[in-house]
């Protein structure tokens, strides 16, 4: 039973890109686990948490972070990685998700592609 936990609403808006959606759908066909580690992340996300580290020379603040893979029992160094962006401090854009065995680092000029694709053009 929870406290005061129950009644705190997240005030972080957490969006994912269509890579993201796709790659989520992909990986838990093999890992049924990852929707339960993702959700994790989410839920810190949204109460202002920022885990992982941040990917230097992208142009936006982006972050990597390290998920374990339960089913592979192979701890975070051969779990996945999911990328996100912090628009503001309000909103983040999840922009993709991969096994660390099926890939290595995510290239810079991809994250920029996927944030300039999910992001809605303005003219401010």
């Amino acid at each position: 039973m929870t406290t005061d936990d129950s009644s705190i609403e997240p005030t972080i808006q957490i969006q994912a890109s269509a890579a993201f959606q796709k790659n989520l759908r992909i990986l838990t066909k093999r890992y049924r686990s990852l929707r339960h580690e993702v959700a994790t992340l989410i839920e810190q996300l949204q109460l202002g948490e920022l885990p992982g580290d941040q990917i230097s020379n992208i142009g936006y603040e982006v972050y990597k972070v390290r998920i374990r893979n339960r089913d592979a029992q192979k701890g975070k160094s051969g779990g996945f990685r999911a990328v996100y962006y912090v628009k503001r401090r309000t909103s983040l854009l999840l922009i993709t998700l991969y096994s660390k065995s099926d890939q290595g680092d995510v290239a810079a000029e991809e994250i920029r592609s996927i944030i300039s694709t999910a992001e809605p053009k303005s003219s401010d």
